[in-house]
């Protein structure tokens, strides 16, 4: 590269991740593969529209490509419909809404002290000015269990058109069953809908149930964290597929024709063609049987690592995790809050997000919590042997904040450990 102020930074983040540890729940390692993708001359080609009805020529690659990705991705979660377009989870999540709602319309999703994702109802939001978000919660923050009689109440009383299923900090499994119950008695015109950003690689893998199996018509993911593909989005649905360029009426089972028509070009023009060319590689390696090991292996870490981070002290919301994801009290455990923490252990060449707690009465800049995961690691090759001392390593951080000399030692034997794993 001749760029030697941008090279220096890319190198400098190079070593950056291959000398400390990804604990972010929401990062994962691509392969060369996907890198090699990102990196190709798909860069260079606009392709406004959808394969075989583009808006401009010389589409005799593109349109082949973006078909593979759709493919591979109806493929991996049984859907009847993928649209690969969407430049990241948000937008994807904005899509729906705008397929499928009028302004003022209601859905009912996750609270987002409780685990939601900004999008989910963050009044900060552009969808949050536009449609009425009801939040629902847990009913018993020491097991993770959501108050399904109260989400009941909630959706008999505000009729929602969407019912949300999905998060962005919530260590447990959700019921899709009961969703989908609950949305029958809704009526025929509300569309269930799933957030599985977090764990579409698990759902993938087929090691975490999948939401169309209860009924759901709508699935938005991204296409990093557990899927370990580049970054983006895409939204998965069943229904009849048809022509994107007529308006059809308005109906559950259209959804997928309402999805295609909000994001292009409702929300978005020339689709990433270089981004699409990646997520088809990280789709087809999510096919192989490996991925399956892999995946497991992620609950495995985050099961062994969660009961380790017990025993160094660690008050974990829910008590625990089902799933890749980790959140854990450090101000009723160390009396810090999780902006200190995450300070403190960037310091050893950990790397987390502070994180809100359920009804946190600290601010989000520093809230009471610290969110962390297993993606990262696992792709790295660290199993579950490694689990105890990393969580010894997060306490001794947090001990040590103020002693600079005791932090260079313990990142320096973070820098030593990974050395055998290979990124």
């Amino acid at each position: 590269m001749k760029d030697d102020e941008v090279a220096k930074l890319i190198a400098g983040e190079e070593q950056r991740q291959r000398e400390g540890l990804e604990l972010i729940p929401s990062e994962n390692y691509v392969s060369t593969d996907v890198l090699t993708a990102l990196g190709s001359v798909f860069t260079n080609k606009y392709s406004e529209g959808y394969p075989g009805r583009r808006y401009y020529g010389g589409q005799e690659f593109t349109d082949p490509l973006e078909q593979l990705a759709i493919d591979r991705a109806k493929q991996l979660f049984k859907a009847d419909h993928a649209n690969v377009q969407p430049h990241s989870g948000a937008p994807a999540n904005e899509a729906v809404y705008s397929a499928w709602l009028e302004p003022g319309d209601s859905v009912l999703a996750m609270d987002l002290s409780h685990g939601g994702h900004l999008t989910h109802g963050n009044p900060m939001t552009r969808s949050a000015k536009l449609y009425n978000f009801i939040p629902y919660k847990m009913k018993d923050i020491s097991t993770g269990e959501i108050d399904y009689d109260h989400l009941r109440e909630l959706a008999l009383e505000h009729k929602p058109k969407i019912i949300l299923a999905g998060f962005s900090g919530y260590p447990r499994d959700l019921d899709y069953g009961k969703f989908a119950e609950i949305a029958k008695e809704v009526g025929d015109q509300c569309l269930l809908m799933a957030d599985m950003a977090h764990i579409a690689g698990l759902i993938a893998a087929g090691v975490k149930d999948n939401p169309f199996d209860y009924g759901f018509h709508v699935i938005t993911t991204t296409t990093h964290k557990t899927l370990r593909g580049p970054r983006g989005g895409m939204i998965l649905s069943k229904g009849t597929v048809g022509n994107p360029l007529k308006a059809p009426e308005k109906t559950i089972d259209n959804i997928p024709t309402l999805i295609d028509r909000a994001v292009f070009p409702g929300m978005q023009g020339g689709p990433h063609m270089h981004v699409i060319a990646a997520k088809a590689v990280a789709f087809g390696e999510a096919l192989q049987p490996e991925f399956k090991e892999y995946a497991q292996q992620i609950l495995t870490n985050a099961s062994v690592l969660a009961d380790e981070l017990k025993k160094q002290g660690f008050d974990l919301v829910t008590g625990g995790t089902s799933n890749h994801l980790i959140l854990a009290n450090v101000q009723t455990s160390f009396g810090i809050n999780g902006k200190e923490a995450e300070e403190a252990l960037d310091k050893i060449g950990l790397t987390l997000n502070k994180n809100t707690i359920p009804d946190d009465p600290n601010p989000p800049f520093r809230p009471s919590g610290i969110r962390l995961g297993t993606p990262a690691l696992t792709t790295r090759g660290l199993k579950e042997d490694s689990m105890g001392r990393i969580a010894e390593l997060m306490k001794l951080a947090i001990d040590y904040r103020e002693d600079d000399e005791r932090l260079k030692d313990l990142r320096s034997e973070v820098v030593a450990m990974l050395r055998n794993f290979s990124l």
